[in-house]
């Protein structure tokens, strides 16, 4: 435990009902799995927000910001230290500037990349379509550099705010942003606070008009055909492993070790889509760990590649 009495006070004083504590995360994520997070706590704007990453720093109580759960497996014996959720305090989005380059649009931290791309379509700007069906929240989306064969944030992020744990903000061009396969490293010369982790406010994204209808078409078969190659209806934390440098995806290498179908308890490797495990049935983080790494092994063995996750595993 990492929390004391004060702590716990300052918390219940400052949050109100929007701190809980030894609060199950297999209530936050899409796995549903995962153990008890000792506080979690949704900032209903902010300043709270600023208020929290800055008390939890100075107070070095170690922090975890998320969004809806996507990308996340938490182990069985759940975080010490505080969970902060983004969805209810960075939530909009809105056009903030047009121009002969494009329109710029504002997202924040916590809002759906699904709300985005939908907003994206609304006005008839082009550049999102690719993440149509991608999970997950924006500031997710960016340090993941979310994307599909049909693109990814990195072409289209234009800028990006964060907050530092002293309470500051800084913006960061596209220029000064490390971007690789499904990551993003921030610049440690911008971002480095000893003993604390920047958090993403926002991005924002240049977009580009273009004809209503034909977007909404396009839109519709891409979610169409992601829909048929994907399982659906289960819990899952969309792919799990990033595809190698290699003529084959993560999913077919699976495949082809044999593995599509296997189960470890209640977790699954799907049966549709064989980089997708799904909880079958009342599966543990253990079930899914054991699944993950019997995968990594198989795979390492038979093709001699070593698959990296594209699921954040976190915990105890």
């Amino acid at each position: 435990m990492t929390l004391d009495s004060d702590s716990i006070k300052w918390l219940k004083n400052r949050f109100g009902n929007n701190v809980k504590f030894d609060e199950p995360m297999s209530k936050h994520t899409s796995l549903h799995v995962g153990g008890r997070a000792e506080a979690f706590v949704i900032p209903e704007n902010i300043e709270a927000l600023k208020d929290l990453v800055n008390w939890s720093w100075q107070k070095k109580i170690p922090c975890l910001t998320i969004g809806d759960g996507t990308n996340l497996l938490v182990r069985d014996g759940g975080i010490n230290g505080i969970v902060i959720v983004l969805t209810n305090c960075l939530k909009t989005i809105a056009q903030t500037d047009f121009n002969t380059d494009g329109v710029i649009v504002n997202a924040m931290a916590g809002a759906g990349m699904l709300n985005l791309c939908f907003f994206a379509l609304k006005h008839g700007l082009e550049g999102m379509n690719f993440a149509i069906g991608i999970p997950g929240t924006v500031g997710g989306g960016i340090m993941m550099n979310a994307g599909t064969s049909y693109g990814s944030v990195e072409s289209v992020l234009e800028s990006l705010n964060i907050l530092l744990p002293t309470g500051q903000t800084r913006r960061i061009r596209k220029e000064k942003l490390d971007f690789a396969y499904r990551r993003l490293s921030l610049n440690k010369e911008q971002t480095y606070v000893h003993g604390g982790q920047p958090v993403i406010l926002d991005g924002c994204f240049r977009l580009h008009p273009s004809d209503p209808e034909k977007l909404k078409k396009e839109a519709r078969k891409i979610l169409k055909t992601r829909r048929q190659r994907q399982p659906i209806g289960l819990p899952s934390a969309g792919c799990f492993f990033k595809n190698p440098v290699s003529e084959k995806t993560a999913g077919e290498l699976i495949e082809l070790a044999g593995l599509k179908g296997k189960s470890i308890g209640g977790a699954e490797i799907s049966s549709k889509h064989a980089n997708f495990l799904i909880n079958r049935h009342k599966a543990s983080a253990a079930d899914f760990l054991a699944l993950m790494e019997l995968v990594e092994d198989a795979v390492l063995k038979m093709f001699d590649i070593d698959l990296k996750r594209e699921v954040k595993v976190v915990g105890s």
